[in-house]
């Protein structure tokens, strides 16, 4: 198994859900670890970096509304194949298709405000990992 590393946000919905908890939880029993994590403040400028594939969609003004509501919680998650891991415990964006026992399955009830952002790849993982943390 390969050793990854990924970038985990948990966004504005989760903090004001009082989520962070359980889903930090999820992940440490996933037996994953976190090895740096934040509390940030986005803006409209890293808010479209990030989404720049989304940024010529209908719903990107939602999306940055969305964003810059309140803070998020960004983390570095390590691990044995940790970016599938993720994404499989994240569930699809779309709430309405996510299993029980995904964390989307489990808490979301919005396909817009999906409580938890996960890069897709090592190379966007290495991108968002530089982007958040420097």
């Amino acid at each position: 198994m390969a050793k990854q590393q990924t970038y985990i946000m948990l966004k504005p919905d989760t903090i004001r859900r009082r989520l962070i908890g359980q889903i930090i939880t999820r992940i440490e029993q996933k037996g994953y670890q976190i090895v740096q994590a934040r509390q940030m403040t986005l803006n409209k400028e890293i808010i479209a970096e990030h989404y720049s594939h989304l940024t010529d969609k209908p719903f990107f003004p939602k999306l940055e509304e969305y964003m810059l509501s309140g803070p998020v919680f960004g983390m570095i998650v390590e691990g044995d194949e940790v970016i599938q891991g993720m994404r499989t415990m994240m569930g699809p964006t779309d709430f309405t298709k996510a299993l029980p026992g995904t964390i989307r399955g489990d808490f979301a009830n919005s396909t817009t405000y999906n409580l938890i952002h996960g890069s897709d790849s090592e190379e966007t993982a290495r991108e968002e990992i530089g982007r958040f943390f420097g």
